[in-house]
């Protein structure tokens, strides 16, 4: 129970390293195109979970909950389409489809998995500090 903030802390810090890995990977194929025969890249969401902690002790009823990516899913919305007839990959209107990727969303959603990482992180050094204190009392 001693460290079980620090362990908390600690896995909403992972989830927000995925959360940015991914984002990083929508940007990256932001302009990624395939042949005119299989679908462009499509972005990609992580869905997170609260995971209850099991070590309920009678009498210690603290509700912690531990966070973890449940799965990494596709966003189905539409493809962007780009008119550029003299694309070799554009259809017979003219059109080449890109990935359904929006470089705004995908900055809003990396500022936002900064600040929670970050939060994560100053709840961890408070912890921390807190036992390294408990731990100053406890010598003299």
């Amino acid at each position: 129970m001693l460290f079980k903030g620090l362990e908390i802390s600690q896995t909403g810090m992972a989830a927000q390293k995925i959360r940015i890995d991914i984002v990083s990977s929508n940007l990256a194929n932001i302009n990624s195109t395939n042949d005119i025969n299989t679908e462009p890249y499509r972005r990609k969401i992580p869905v997170f979970e609260a995971v209850l902690d099991s070590e309920m002790e009678e009498g210690k009823n603290l509700p912690l909950a531990k966070v973890r990516v449940k799965e990494v899913v596709e966003d189905p919305s539409p493809f962007k389409l780009k008119y550029d007839p003299s694309n070799p990959l554009a259809d017979e209107n003219g059109y080449v489809r890109l990935p359904n990727i929006d470089p705004m969303r995908e900055m809003v959603d990396m500022m936002s998995a900064m600040r929670s990482y970050e939060a994560n992180l100053t709840s961890f050094n408070t912890h921390k500090d807190m036992l390294l204190k408990a731990l100053e009392i406890l010598r003299v």
